[in-house]
C-alpha cells in the first residue's frame, strides 16, 4: 500500500457532478445532491439475507486473508493532537449510522448545527466528530458509502464553517465496514492527506487511532476486526502512543462492539479489550474513565467505581431493544479462560433509551410493521406455504399411507421448514449455556408453520379450486391461495418473534425487521478547563420525513432543512465521569449523574 491516492470512482457525468458551494441544490433529486438518498434496509429481505450470510461466512472462513490492518503498517504511525480552545474541547460520538436516509440526515443535520439548544443548555457543535463503527449498511462498498453516509454528511456541513475552526472527524470501523476487508473504509477515511467529508476534515491514515485531548485527556480508538484479536502493527502503534501517558492521564475507550455487554453471553468476547487495557494502557498509570461504543442500536450506561461503560449506536440503523438488556453486568467475567485477566468489577444498568417499557411495547409492533416493511420476506413465506399445501394435497390423494406420509415433494417440504425455521434461531453452538433454548424455539417455530400449512392444506381440500383441471389448481393456489397464507404465515412469524423476543430469541431479528427509525441518540461531550468530562446523552425521539431544499442558505448551512419539527431532549442528566465538579455552565447544581453514583431523575431509576 502506498501514500498514493488511487481514483475513488469513475469520474462522473456532469449531471451527477457533485455539487459545489457555489450552486446549492434547489431539490431532492440525485443530480443535485450529487447522491442517491436511500430507504432503510429491509433486513429480512430474502436476498439481502442470503448476500449478508454468504459475506459473513467469507468473513469468518477468510478474514485473515483479508486483513488490511498488517498492511496498514506501511502507512504514517503518528497520533494525533486536539488542543481545543483554552484548555477545553467539545466531542460529538455517533454510531450505526449509514442505514435509511431520513434517521441518517435527521442525526447528521443535528451534529452539524453549530449549536444545539437541548433543555435550555447551550451545546456548541463538537470540535471532532468521532463514529464509532457501521457507518455504511448493509454491506461497505464505495457507492453505498456514497449515498448512505457521505452524501448526507456532506448535505448537513457542506462546507468548513465560516466562523469557527474546521471539525475533524476520526471513524473507527466495525462490522458492516469489514465485510470488504477495509478497502472502501480506507479509501473514504484514511488515504488523503487532505481529506474531507463536507464541512468535515479526516486525519487518520489508519482504521485505529489515538488522540491526545486537552487536561491530561486521550482518545485511544481499537480495532478488533470481528472481536477476533488486535494484530501486531497496531499494537505498536498505541505502545507508541502510551509512551507520553503518565499516571494523571484519563482515557476515553472507543471499541467497535459493547464486549463488556456480549460478555454476559460469550465471556470470551471482552479478552481483546481487557488485554488491551491491562497491556498496554495501565503500566503507564492511566486510567480508562469511559468506555464507548455503538454496535448495539440504543442507548445504554452502566456504571461502575472506576468508569462508565456507554453504548451508543442510534445514528440511524433501526432501533434495537433494550428491555432484555442485563440489570448489572461483571466484567471481565468470572467465566473467562483468561488466566491474567483483570480484576472483575461490578457495573450496574442506570440508564437507557428507549425505556425498558417503551422497548416491550414496541416489540408488539411486529404485526403491522414486518409485514409492511418485508414484502419480499412474506412473499416467500407465502410461495413455501403454498408449495407446502399443494405438496400436502397431493400426498393426501395417493392410495397408502406410506405414499402419503413420504412423498418426495412432501418430505422435501417439511425438511426445508425445519432447517430453516432452526437456523433462524440461531442456535450457538454445543456447551453454550442457550443452546437448547435456541433449538426449542427454533423446533417449535418449525412446528407452527407445518400446522399452518396442514390446515391451510385442509381449508384448500374443501375449496372447488382443488377439482380443476390442470393447471388450474396451480394457478387458483398462486393467486387465490397465496396472498391469503402469506400475510397468515406473516402474522405467525411476528407471534413467534414477540414470544421468543421475551426470553431473549431472535431479538434482534424482532426489531430488525419493523426497521423503527425513531429513538435515535448520540453523545456530546466536554472536556473542561478544569480537567472534567460532561457526557450529554441526546436523544431525538422522531426523527424527519420531510425535507425542504435551502438554495439560498450561507455557504456552510445545511443543504435540506426539516419541514417537521426536529427536537432533541437529554436521555438523562449530564454524566460527569471525571473532574473536580460540573462548571455551572455544564448542568446546575443538583442535575448532574455523577460516575458511580445512584441515578438522577429520568435515569434507569426511574423507569418503569
Amino acid at each position: 500500500m502506498t501514500d498514493q491516492e488511487p481514483p475513488r470512482h469513475p469520474r462522473p457525468r456532469a449531471a451527477e457532478a457533485e455539487p459545489s458551494a457555489a450552486r446549492r441544490p434547489v431539490s431532492m433529486d440525485p443530480p443535485e445532491l450529487g447522491f442517491k438518498p436511500r430507504r432503510p434496509v429491509g433486513w429480512l429481505a430474502p436476498l439481502l439475507l442470503l448476500n449478508t450470510g454468504l459475506r459473513t461466512l467469507l468473513a469468518v472462513l477468510f478474514g485473515a486473508y483479508l486483513d488490511k490492518r498488517e498492511l496498514q503498517n506501511a502507512m504514517p504511525g503518528d497520533s494525533f493532537e486536539a488542543p481545543g480552545t483554552d484548555g477545553e474541547i467539545w466531542l460529538d460520538y455517533v454510531a450505526d449510522l449509514g442505514d435509511g436516509f431520513d434517521a441518517t440526515y435527521s442525526v447528521a443535520y443535528l451534529l452539524a448545527q453549530p449549536e444545539l439548544e437541548v433543555d435550555g443548555r447551550p451545546l456548541p457543535r463538537g470540535q471532532l466528530l468521532l463514529m464509532g463503527g457501521d457507518q455504511v449498511y448493509p454491506v461497505a462498498s464505495g457507492d453505498e458509502y456514497e449515498n448512505r453516509m457521505k452524501g448526507p454528511y456532506r448535505a448537513a456541513l457542506p462546507e468548513p464553517p465560516v466562523d469557527r475552526p474546521q471539525p475533524t472527524l476520526f471513524a473507527l470501523p466495525g462490522n458492516h465496514d469489514w465485510y470488504d476487508g477495509l478497502t472502501a473504509f480506507l479509501r473514504l477515511f484514511a488515504r488523503r492527506q487532505d481529506g474531507h467529508i463536507g464541512g468535515w476534515r479526516t486525519q487518520q491514515r489508519r482504521s485505529y487511532f489515538a488522540v491526545r485531548l486537552p487536561s491530561n485527556w486521550w482518545l485511544f480508538a481499537i480495532d478488533e476486526q470481528f472481536g477476533a484479536y488486535i494484530d501486531d502493527p497496531q499494537l505498536v502503534y498505541f505502545e507508541k502512543a502510551a509512551r507520553a501517558l503518565g499516571p494523571d492521564d484519563r482515557i476515553i475507550l472507543m471499541t467497535p462492539s459493547p464486549t463488556w455487554v456480549k460478555a454476559a453471553k460469550r465471556p470470551e468476547a471482552y479478552d481483546a479489550v481487557d488485554y488491551f487495557i491491562r497491556t498496554i494502557l495501565a503500566p503507564s498509570g492511566a486510567q480508562v474513565r469511559l468506555l464507548v461504543s455503538g454496535d448495539l442500536h440504543h442507548y445504554a450506561r452502566y456504571t461502575g467505581a472506576d468508569r462508565e461503560l456507554i453504548t451508543c449506536g442510534g445514528g440511524g440503523a433501526y432501533l434495537l431493544a433494550t428491555h432484555q438488556l442485563p440489570g448489572a453486568l461483571t466484567v471481565p467475567p468470572k467465566e473467562t479462560l483468561t488466566r491474567s485477566a483483570s480484576r472483575s468489577r461490578t457495573y450496574d444498568l442506570v440508564s437507557r433509551f428507549p425505556s425498558a417499557a417503551e422497548s416491550r411495547r414496541m416489540s408488539w409492533g411486529a404485526f403491522r410493521r414486518i409485514p409492511a416493511r418485508n414484502p419480499g420476506f412474506a412473499t416467500m413465506l407465502g410461495l413455501i406455504h403454498t408449495l407446502t399445501m399443494l405438496a400436502m394435497a397431493g400426498a393426501a390423494s395417493q392410495g397408502g399411507i406410506f405414499q402419503r406420509l413420504f412423498s418426495i415433494p412432501l418430505v422435501f417440504m417439511l425438511v426445508l421448514i425445519l432447517l430453516g425455521a432452526v437456523l433462524f434461531a440461531q442456535p450457538p453452538g454445543a456447551g453454550h449455556p442457550e443452546h437448547v433454548r435456541h433449538w426449542i424455539f427454533g423446533l417449535l417455530h418449525s412446528f407452527a408453520h407445518i400446522a399452518l400449512a396442514a390446515g391451510g392444506t385442509w381449508v384448500w381440500l374443501r375449496l372447488p379450486f382443488h377439482d380443476w383441471a390442470w393447471p388450474g389448481p396451480l394457478v387458483a393456489a398462486a393467486v387465490l391461495y397465496g396472498p391469503v397464507i402469506a400475510f397468515v404465515a406473516t402474522q405467525l412469524l411476528a407471534l413467534y418473534l414477540v414470544i421468543a423476543g421475551f426470553f431473549d430469541v431472535n431479538v434482534n431479528e424482532l426489531f430488525a425487521g419493523q426497521g423503527i427509525e425513531d429513538s435515535k441518540s448520540f453523545l456530546r461531550m466536554h472536556i473542561a478547563a478544569d480537567g472534567s468530562l460532561t457526557v450529554y446523552p441526546i436523544g431525538v425521539d422522531r426523527v424527519c420525513h420531510h425535507w425542504t431544499a435551502d438554495p439560498g442558505g450561507a455557504p456552510d448551512s445545511p443543504w435540506l432543512q426539516p419541514a417537521d419539527p426536529l427536537t432533541v431532549k437529554l436521555i438523562e442528566p449530564p454524566v460527569l465521569v471525571d473532574g473536580p465538579a460540573a462548571s455551572a455552565a455544564d448542568a446546575p447544581a443538583g442535575d448532574t449523574t455523577t460516575s458511580g453514583a445512584a441515578p438522577g431523575p429520568g435515569s434507569e431509576g426511574a423507569l418503569p
